[in-house]
């Protein structure tokens, strides 16, 4: 353990964060797996029915694996890990965590309004957790860092917050609406966001030559 710091932070590896965010979203993943039902027979009007859990069991798995790809990146391009990035991290795991929830209620009423809004509000924290991460790492970093620099503007992180707040009222007008947009950031996010990838000249052995979203 180094004693050294940057930003005010603890210059400590990333590494046990890093594991311990993606065994939480691995059960995550799991719990809502677990949920899933069978189709009461085998004929076609069955599996209709269980169509809106295996759709929206989808989009939320989409949400966790963008969730998990950029959070990994972001602590591999990280090499200073202070108290307030641990619990800020913990802030967007909170969040991720009520998802399995929300999924099995969306499933269960599908065509409900407050379901849907829920859904949206959840989605909007979990963007605002993820951007003050980022935050927080900056200024653990230095707002000189490398990956200050890299990161710059999150236009595409403002962009998702505000279409999850629209999203809630649309859900007041048609749930599908709501669900429509949610499909559309995760469409938005599936797009490489290039912002943090390293040039292939950059010094291997360390943080530096890992890739990024």
């Amino acid at each position: 353990m180094s004693d050294s710091r940057a930003g005010g932070g603890v210059a400590l590896g990333p590494h046990r964060l890093e594991a311990f965010s993606d065994g939480v979203m691995a059960v995550i993943i799991t719990i809502m797996a677990l949920d899933l039902r069978v189709p009461s027979s085998a004929t076609w009007g069955a599996a209709e029915h269980r169509l809106p859990e295996l759709l929206t069991f989808a989009l939320s798995f989409t949400f966790i694996a963008i969730y998990w790809n950029n959070h990994h990146h972001l602590l591999r391009a990280t090499r200073v890990i202070s108290g307030g990035v641990m619990w800020a991290n913990m802030h967007l795991l909170f969040w991720l965590a009520l998802i399995p929830v929300l999924t099995a209620w969306i499933a269960r009423a599908p065509g409900e309004t407050v379901p849907a809004a829920f859904y949206g509000m959840d989605a909007a924290a979990a963007g605002a957790a993820y951007a003050i991460l980022v935050r927080v790492i900056i200024r653990a970093n230095s707002r000189s860092s490398e990956i200050a620099r890299a990161i710059g503007r999150d236009f595409k992180g403002t962009a998702s917050v505000v279409a999850y707040l629209v999203a809630i009222g649309l859900a007041l007008l048609a749930p599908f609406l709501a669900y429509a947009t949610y499909a559309g950031v995760a469409i938005m996010w599936m797009v490489p966001d290039r912002r943090l990838y390293r040039p292939p000249s950059a010094p291997s052995g360390g943080a530096a030559d890992r890739p990024l979203p």
